[in-house]
């Protein structure tokens, strides 16, 4: 592992924060550009990030109607998808990874009778309500990924099973589901986003 993979975790998120020296150049939109010829550490997480600002800019400057608008067919919306996020950042990164207890709000939501309820409850939420708890996640995320990076790197195994498996997930595992997470929900919004105000952009 280099000198900078335990603080690659932290890389910024918006236009305005500086780049530490040996860390990725960032965009016209704010996202750290993944290393070119990196080791594993720094790709891996080099992508999360780029993925976590590519959908922080996706759904950046969005009102509370725009972030509920659909697309054809489909329930999906922004402001569902940016609470699902929220949680599934929770669920691999503080519930497995660490094998803390579920916090508010997930703690408290009967998920037997809404199996999607970070999707559906987000239409009861303000815009700044659901971008506040998709950021606290994020950040709670990166300090359990430097915890991790600091006490075994990519190998370190979480603390709880995956029951269909059988086994503890590594942090490789986790990291390399969230990129899988971020990718396929990039796709959508960039469908939701260009149907509302015309933005596009890889």
């Amino acid at each position: 592992m280099s000198d900078d993979a335990g603080e690659l975790a932290g890389l910024p998120l918006s236009p305005g924060h500086s780049v530490p020296s040996g860390q990725p150049m960032v965009d016209e939109q704010g996202r750290p550009q993944p290393p070119v010829a990196g080791g594993e550490v720094e790709t891996q997480i080099g992508y999360l990030e780029f993925f976590r600002a590519s959908f922080r800019w996706k759904t950046g400057d969005l009102d509370a109607a725009e972030l509920n608008l659909t697309l054809g067919p489909s329930s999906m919306t922004l402001g569902g998808m940016m609470k699902h996020l929220a949680f599934v950042e929770d669920h691999w990164f503080r519930y497995y990874l660490q094998g803390a207890e579920r916090s508010a709000p997930w703690n408290g939501v009967d998920w037997d009778s809404d199996r999607d309820w970070d999707w559906n409850s987000a239409a009861s939420d303000s815009p700044d309500q659901i971008r506040t708890l998709w950021e606290t996640s994020v950040a709670r995320s990166r300090e359990a990924t430097n915890a991790a990076l600091a006490d075994g790197g990519l190998d370190h195994l979480a603390r709880r099973i995956i029951r269909q498996d059988n086994e503890e997930p590594n942090l490789r595992w986790i990291v390399a589901h969230m990129n899988e997470e971020y990718a396929r929900h990039l796709g959508h919004a960039d469908l939701i986003r260009e149907s509302i105000d015309g933005l596009v952009g890889e």
